[in-house]
């Protein structure tokens, strides 16, 4: 018999998030599941390899800073997944954000985006790009895609937005989104932490690049730090905004070869000139670990979707609360867009006020017995922080406000637990506010 469930496309999404890019039939002694390749480097064979390596003529291990048999699965996985061209791997999410921009960008160039976003993404582009002459242009009005495009100018080199917005899970209209960057000629980028290739296909709605902290929902059990940046394939690099490509291409085009060049090219540039010269490459350990999550990714999908939707449903009709940030219900603002691009639910990640202080917000988090207060997002098991004071810690209050966030507001990540036993813990809490 041949397997072919590793390349087939034709397969369902449950059925590609335990086959895709892993064939047992190639490996030395036909394991099932994929090894773990704990190894620094690897045999160069001959002369004529090394050089085909190094050049990137041909695909193959030399170093584990550059590519890594165990990372190469994972990387093939998700951009099955998500429909793209190609992947490339990073130690954590912020590194994967991080690279993409310095892949995007050069000394006087900006990137377009929201205020609405994760906290540690506004810290690069605020303090941290600026100091090497890479900054970030913040629209005024998240909702309106005319305000992006006011935004751009000569310099600017992508639009990037969150699928769900950290945390206040607005949704930005995405189709509109990419329209305003492909007029200009530039991609649009896509976080999809939140939502997952599951829930949500970027490429589908116009996004170009996607980037992925894969240590919340892909990952799945908060046991590992990485990030994943997937090419759709196809942007127009060489449409004389991106300098930088057109000197790589230049030099790389006759070695890697014209049509996988211009399939492939961001994330050929990315893997050569930032993750083997800069470094932040994933451990296979971590790789594994991620994969490990995977492979039950649409059924945890389905559970935190559930569970975030009665969750929402509760607090919204509790007197101890403000407001309720989830696109799932039916008074939230972005309703229709959530119906609209994401069908299948709208993730575990909610954010709500209570009526009353940060001392009140405080006090809600000392009473919850089954919420674990803690920073991360994305676990299979339910976790609850306060947004101002730990994810965007430090930023001025004009950010804090622009994002959504207030003293009073709480983050939650659902988890899959029962539903009945998360909101009777968020009823005892909020009971004694009232």
């Amino acid at each position: 018999m041949a397997f072919t469930a590793d390349r087939d496309q034709t397969l369902g999404f449950t059925t590609r998030q335990l086959h895709a890019g892993y064939n047992p039939d190639g490996d030395t002694y036909g394991s099932k599941a994929v090894p773990i390749y704990q190894s620094a480097c690897y045999s160069l064979k001959d002369i004529d390899n090394c050089i085909d390596v190094f050049k990137f003529a041909k695909e193959g291990q030399s170093y584990s800073r550059f590519e890594n048999p165990t990372n190469d699965v994972l990387e093939r996985r998700i951009a099955s997944l998500e429909g793209g061209v190609r992947a490339v791997s990073f130690g954590s999410g912020m590194a994967a954000i991080t690279n993409t921009i310095l892949n995007l960008c050069r000394a006087g160039d900006n990137i377009v985006l929201v205020k609405t976003i994760y906290g540690g993404t506004t810290s690069l582009l605020t303090g941290i790009l600026p100091q090497y002459g890479i900054t970030g242009k913040f629209v005024s009005n998240p909702d309106d895609p005319e305000a992006f495009r006011a935004q751009i100018d000569e310099h600017t080199k992508a639009i990037y937005v969150e699928c769900l917005g950290n945390p206040l899970i607005n949704v930005p209209d995405f189709e509109a989104l990419s329209a305003v960057a492909h007029d200009a000629g530039i991609p649009l980028v896509i976080d999809n932490t939140f939502a997952t290739p599951y829930l949500f296909r970027p490429f589908e709605h116009g996004a170009d690049i996607v980037v992925y902290s894969a240590t919340k929902y892909l990952c799945g059990h908060g046991t590992t730090i990485g990030g994943l940046v997937v090419e759709k394939g196809g942007f127009l690099w060489l449409n004389g905004k991106f300098p930088q490509f057109e000197a790589f291409n230049q030099k790389y085009r006759d070695w890697v070869g014209a049509e996988k060049m211009d399939r492939e090219m961001f994330s050929q540039r990315l893997r050569q000139v930032y993750l083997c010269d800069v470094g932040a490459n994933l451990s296979p350990v971590s790789a594994w670990l991620i994969l490990q999550g995977i492979e039950t990714l649409s059924l945890r999908m389905r559970e935190h979707c559930k569970n975030a939707q009665a969750v929402a449903e509760f607090l919204e009709q509790h007197p101890a609360v403000r407001s309720v940030s989830y696109p799932g219900l039916k008074s939230s603002r972005y309703h229709a867009l959530a119906q609209k691009y994401f069908p299948l639910g709208c993730s575990g990640m909610m954010m709500f006020r209570v009526n009353g202080s940060q001392a009140d917000a405080a006090s809600l988090l000392e009473k919850v017995h089954l919420f674990g207060f803690m920073v991360n997002v994305g676990d299979a098991k339910s976790l609850i922080t306060h947004p101002a004071t730990s994810t965007h810690f430090g930023q001025p209050k004009e950010v804090l406000e622009g994002a959504g966030i207030y003293p009073d507001s709480i983050r939650l990540s659902i988890g899959i637990e029962d539903k009945e036993d998360l909101i009777a813990d968020l009823k005892q809490a909020l009971d004694t506010l009232v």
